[in-house]
């Protein structure tokens, strides 16, 4: 069965300061990528709130594009994919594994969603759904060297499983995932996506994870902490401890209309609640 095309792929194109399509062309994905985590947070909101996270397309644009939200991986990712091949770039899904925070040598779940893009038969990676450490530029895949963006420099280390994306944060090289080239099909994406929104033992299902960048700029929000970090400057960091306040944060930082789900609620009252 054909993937649905975007609906308002105009709208889309104008959210990220485009008033006409643009080329397939470097320059456009490098605009784009960076744009796009500006203008769509990465959040878990749905999870928390005990309702299905739907990836099917329609429901994406719907929740992201129209109802004030963000998304995460399996839903950024697989909206900002659709808009790069309506655009005509060359471009699929591949999946990998997180491993940030973890020791090192750490294989956890196949549970991320990005992109493989070639242009000019240059082989990039582009994604827009990796939370507070998004890279915000594309990267090549075949370079080993450290790879500049208006954010944090990365690199990719290739090795016998495929390759790991680390950035380089205070001064060390840490892994942020690891991925291959494998195939992937909506059937790997749903399993992916059920796991980290469903299993008792994922992290968006036990905490509040958001973020959002711009220009020298990242902002982050892990149940009640809240953080500005500025590129080349110390971080500013407060608790939050009062949900009504929490809620009003998350529209006026980072964009999101919280609607008054009662459920949800509860557990943003609960997760603020813990000490950090």
């Amino acid at each position: 069965m054909n993937e649905p095309r975007l609906t308002d792929r105009a709208f889309y194109l104008r959210r990220l300061g485009f008033d006409r399509p643009p080329a397939p062309t470097l320059e456009t994905l490098r605009q784009l990528q960076l744009r796009h985590t500006g203008a769509f947070p990465f959040e878990n909101l749905t999870t928390l709130s005990g309702e299905p996270v739907l990836i099917d397309l329609p429901s994406i644009e719907q929740k992201v594009l129209h109802d004030g939200r963000g998304g995460y991986c399996y839903e950024l990712n697989h909206l900002f994919l659709a808009l790069l091949e309506e655009l005509g770039f060359d471009a699929r899904a591949i999946s990998g594994r997180v491993v940030m925070g973890q020791p090192e040598g750490a294989w956890t779940a196949r549970t991320h969603r990005l992109s493989l893009v070639i242009i000019d038969d240059v082989r990039y990676v582009t994604d827009v759904g990796f939370g507070g450490m998004v890279p915000t530029a594309p990267l090549l895949l075949d370079s080993r060297a450290e790879q500049l963006t208006p954010h944090e420099p990365y690199r990719i280390d290739q090795h016998v499983d495929g390759f790991t994306l680390r950035a380089n944060v205070a001064g060390e090289w840490r892994a942020m995932y690891i991925f291959d080239l494998q195939r992937q099909e909506a059937i790997d994406f749903a399993v992916g996506n059920w796991y980290v929104s469903t299993h008792p033992e994922s992290s968006f299902a036990k905490q509040l994870t958001v973020a959002r960048t711009g220009e020298g700029w990242r902002r982050t929000l892990n149940n009640g902490s809240f953080a500005i970090h500025r590129i080349g400057h110390g971080s500013e960091r407060r608790q939050v401890a009062d949900v009504q306040e929490l809620v009003g944060l998350l529209e006026s930082e980072f964009g999101i209309r919280v609607s008054e789900h009662s459920q949800l609620i509860q557990v943003l009252k609960r997760l603020i609640a813990v000490p950090q």
